[in-house]
């Protein structure tokens, strides 16, 4: 039987590219030989794009099809993670409410998507500026960030280089370490020296020019010696690559634009080291087992983790996991939200996570069903990760990592199995205390910033604030 093909209704992507291109609907309907009405319903939602239009206006304009993969699905996650505002509670807005919008009118529900986050960051950098007594400014890391999250962590081109390098690694024998070190003497001239933390001086790794050799520090496990040679592999052989990519967003920082070149280097690292297609084959095997697919790789938890967060590629996709990590103090120094979890974008995270426990017992993995306030369930695994250089009295640096998903792809998690994933069993958690509605939370650290406060000097209460309903 003949697979049944989706219609693809990317409206607001389509209008995108036009207004990109400079064109108007009657220029765009002229190149394409169709009616300028048949472009105003199509990027209205009201017609889908067919086939053949799709392959005319990537030959017409030269666009990479990848370039109608996102449509409107990146707004009506925008929106969707827009409810857990405060601010919309009252107002009982569903998923079906926002499907509504970008089905009626998808350019209705980008300027509302553009609105709340022009909103969010005015009140964010307002409240930032009073806290720091300046006038605020541009946030290199939420930039970069922000570049990460709009492709959902998912970057194709360095997908397919990078399997395309682990391959050739493959074929030259011996480990991952040894096969990247014979490639950069055979492609580069370049020799690979692995010298004591000393002889270092605090570099993890570094590219000596003038002596053409890669040096990298033996006090880091292999797991990240091999991690570190393969980077520094990726900024050499994937210069122009990651320049392309990295080209594609608008920065209003120079240290923006570094920062998230930087990260996409480390993506490709990533890709090489653990190559979409293997390491989701892998993923599906192992049943999402982070240690075993650590071992077979020969990388770490936390880099296991980070690559889960990737796998988006058409007909292979990976669960959409999230990841978070954090330190001892609760303050988040890396995270992913794949479109699957509303993160703040300042403060800690909640809590009542148990991600905050799992320093009390260090390597162990903890799992948990969490709730947010708009309902939305999601399962969890946590555990302590380990930084820093090895030996008594380095410098070392604990950390907790958070990986999760929706509940309705527990099933596949290997951690579910023997886990309780019935309502009773959730926990109720917000995204931060200044963005989470709960009144009665015992553990709350702020008040909600949309809350008015009751002060009642007469009486101490289980909770560290009391609200007034209106």
């Amino acid at each position: 039987m003949a697979r049944e093909t989706k219609p693809l209704y990317v409206g607001p992507r389509v209008r995108r590219i036009r207004r990109d291109l400079g064109l108007t609907q009657a220029q765009m309907a002229a190149d394409l030989e169709v009616s300028a009405s048949y472009v105003t319903l199509i990027e209205r939602n009201q017609r889908p794009l067919p086939a053949d239009l799709l392959l005319r206006m990537a030959e017409t304009y030269g666009l990479d099809l990848s370039a109608f993969a996102s449509g409107e699905d990146d707004i009506f996650n925008q929106l969707e993670a827009m409810l857990v505002d405060p601010i919309f509670q009252e107002l009982s807005i569903t998923k079906e409410d926002v499907r509504d919008l970008m089905s009626a009118n998808p350019a209705m529900g980008e300027a509302v998507a553009a609105l709340y986050g022009a909103y969010r960051t005015s009140r964010t950098s307002a409240i930032e500026a009073r806290a720091a007594g300046t006038s605020g400014g541009v946030d290199s890391v939420e930039e970069a960030r922000d570049f990460i999250t709009v492709a959902r962590n998912y970057f194709p081109a360095l997908d397919e280089m990078g399997e395309d390098i682990a391959n050739a690694l493959s074929n030259d024998g011996g480990n991952l370490f040894e096969a990247t070190a014979q490639r950069f003497k055979t492609r580069h001239g370049l020799t690979v020296r692995v010298l004591p933390s000393d002889v270092m001086v605090g570099a993890y790794r570094r590219h000596d020019r003038h002596r053409k050799q890669i040096l990298v520090s033996e006090a880091l496990d292999q797991a990240s010696r091999s991690f570190q040679l393969i980077l520094q592999l990726a900024l050499l052989e994937g210069r122009e690559q990651l320049d392309m990519v990295v080209n594609q967003g608008a920065f209003e920082s120079d240290a923006g634009r570094r920062l998230t070149r930087a990260a996409l280097a480390n993506y490709l690292a990533g890709a090489i080291m653990l190559p979409y297609r293997k390491f989701h084959q892998s993923a599906e095997e192992l049943s999402y087992d982070v240690e075993a697919m650590a071992r077979r790789f020969g990388a770490s938890f936390e880099q296991v983790c980070h690559r889960l967060t990737t796998l988006q590629r058409p007909g292979a996709e990976g669960i959409p996991f999230f990841f978070l990590r954090i330190d001892a103090a609760g303050n988040v120094s890396k995270r992913f939200s794949g479109g699957v979890f509303p993160f703040a974008r300042y403060g800690g995270s909640c809590p009542l996570w148990n991600l905050h426990d799992t320093f009390r017992t260090p390597r162990k993995i903890h799992t948990q069903l969490i709730q947010l306030p708009d309902g939305e369930t999601y399962f969890s695994i946590a555990r302590t990760v380990h930084g820093g250089e090895g030996g008594f009295n380095a410098p070392k640096a604990e950390r907790a990592v958070a990986l999760g998903c929706e509940l309705k792809y527990a099933e596949r998690l290997i951690y579910a199995q023997e886990t309780n994933l019935t309502e009773a069993a959730r926990t109720q958690i917000g995204v931060t205390c200044r963005l989470c509605s709960r009144p009665a939370c015992a553990a709350r650290a702020h008040p909600p910033l949309e809350r008015r406060l009751i002060v009642d000097e007469h009486r101490r209460l289980a909770t560290p604030f009391s609200f007034a309903f209106d």
